[in-house]
Parts: structure tokens; sequence; C-alpha cells
């Protein structure tokens, strides 16, 4: 199984013919999750929280797609929740991925597609990002 990190990648939806990707955000401690999309007016792309079975829009702003994905990447639902609300846990889910109302759909995120997430890899310890 694999250890998830705070930081960028991207999310792929369908096949290669047809792939889409989309720029994802990772939360993956404690503390970024806790955060979320909390105090934002938006997000461009998507954000995953892993490991993750349920969220709430409590303090959020504006409406989100959620979509539940088990361990291999399978979605198991997709919900559009508006602010000050408590999502249903999903016993099988192992991580979710949040973008702002009516993205899934745009992108193709439904109950049964497997996404793809990719990590942006992270420059060696002392060496120099892109410059």
């Amino acid at each position: 199984m694999r250890t998830w990190r705070d930081g960028d990648g991207t999310l792929t939806v369908g096949t290669d013919s047809g792939a889409r990707e989309v720029p994802l955000r990772i939360a993956a401690s404690y503390r970024a999750r806790t955060r979320g999309l909390l105090g934002r007016d938006g997000i461009e792309g998507a954000l995953m929280l892993t490991p993750c079975g349920s969220v709430h829009t409590f303090g959020m702003r504006f409406a989100i797609d959620v979509a539940y994905l088990d361990r291999t990447f399978r979605v198991l639902a997709v919900t559009t929740m508006r602010p000050g609300r408590l999502g249903l846990p999903r016993l099988r889910a192992r991580h979710v991925v949040e973008a702002e109302a009516g993205a899934m759909e745009r992108w193709g995120v439904r109950p049964g597609v497997r996404v793809e997430l990719t990590a942006a890899e992270a420059p060696a310890p002392g060496t120099a990002g892109p410059a």
C-alpha cells in the first residue's frame, strides 16, 4: 500500500485516447486533511484527502462535489454537498476527492470509473527545484 505525502499531483480520468488530466492537491497529513477546503472561496482542480472515508462541509463557502474512492481508485460514489452538511461515511472508501460543484460530471467521474492519481516528484534533498 502506498504512503501519500502532502503536495501536488494529477488526477487522470478516462483512457489514453480520451484521458483528462486535472491538477490535484494532496492532503495526507492530519493537519492538511483537517484544513481541507475550509476558508477558501474555490479551488482550481481537485483536492484528495487520504486516508479518508467521510467529509463534512461545515465552514465551507461553496458547494462541492465529493468522489469516494476505494483502495484501487475505483469511484464508489459521487455526491454534491452544500455548505453546512455532514456526509455519510463510506465503509470501503480509502480516499476522497473534492472539487467545485459540477466538476466531477464535466470530468467524467462517476461510480464504477477508475481514476489515476499521481503525485508530483519532489526534488531530491539538497537539490534545487525547477528554475
